[in-house]
């Protein structure tokens, strides 16, 4: 449920976004009378997908679900249960923005700048961790269970988040006033404006997001604060970030300061990346 809400806090498309989303879903035959929609892409395939359905193929090389993301959301649930092989092509995509199809007369190359969101139950039983239950295979249920998901393809995920079981008396509770939609949209469009005018000024796209930042201007774009940096630099030494969980911490640092509306990455803004990136004992993320 979360997942699917995603789409409805993030900015309309731009134009130029708008036309490359367009032009995917013509090529795949989608596009029905021709109608536009500036609503993000939201993809979400039955983990029974294949290879090609997945990063494109077939005779006539049709784009796969990861292009047809593209500006959008793919949304992969029950994580664990793709196939191997074709969760560890989603590797490439995620790391370069574009899914490449090669055949023996030609090569096809589409866009694929999507942001991946997974969810995944703690064990094959669903039940690890939870009070009062006790699982008969033990840890290795578990420990099993997420070994399907490879080390490469986990550390290009930036945020793991435990969601906790709901009980009985949280849902008969009286709903709760929060935030709507709409309000954390308009932060988001803040923020993503702030991202895009330091773009512009790096001569970079418009639209560009701390996402999408060249390697070369990670470190002066991301820059943290003294106590920021100490932080950093002691919890790598623990944890043994690779390079680029170490760069893809100080994006997302970055980003929690433009939605705070801060002009420097400051500490608590570096230890929040940091306890993102942090595994819990169940492996649900989103990148």
């Amino acid at each position: 449920m979360l997942a699917a809400r995603l789409p409805s806090i993030l900015p309309a498309l731009l134009p130029r976004e708008l036309l490359e989303v367009s032009m995917i879903a013509s090529v795949n035959g989608t596009l029905a009378n021709g109608q536009l929609s500036d609503r993000r892409p939201f993809r979400s395939p039955h983990h029974s997908a294949s290879m090609a359905a997945m990063v494109g193929g077939g005779i006539r090389a049709r784009p796969g679900e990861v292009s047809l993301s593209h500006r959008g959301i793919l949304f992969l649930d029950e994580f664990p249960e793709f196939s191997p092989a074709v969760l560890d092509s989603l590797r490439q995509p995620i790391e370069s923005g574009e899914c490449v199809i090669a055949r023996a007369n030609h090569r096809v190359t589409y866009p694929a700048r999507f942001q991946l969101i997974a969810a995944m139950n703690p064990c094959r039983c669903g039940m690890s961790g939870e009070p009062g239950h006790s699982c008969a295979r033990g840890p290795r249920c578990a420990a099993d269970y997420q070994a399907r998901v490879s080390g490469p393809l986990l550390d290009r995920i930036d945020l793991r988040v435990d969601v906790p079981a709901v009980s009985a008396a949280d849902l008969l509770r009286p709903a709760a006033s929060g935030e709507t939609s709409a309000t954390v949209r308009q932060r988001v469009e803040a923020a993503r404006a702030v991202q895009g005018e330091r773009a512009e000024r790096l001569g970079l796209p418009p639209g560009t997001t701390n996402a999408q930042l060249p390697t070369h201007l990670v470190e002066s774009v991301t820059r943290p604060d003294a106590a920021g940096g100490r932080l950093l630099a002691e919890a790598a030494e623990r944890m043994r970030f690779s390079a680029r969980a170490f760069h893809r911490i100080l994006k997302v640092a970055r980003t929690l300061a433009d939605l705070a509306g801060a002009e420097t990455v400051g500490r608590s803004h570096v230890g929040e990346a940091i306890g993102f990136r942090a595994a819990p004992e169940r492996l649900q993320g989103a990148a």
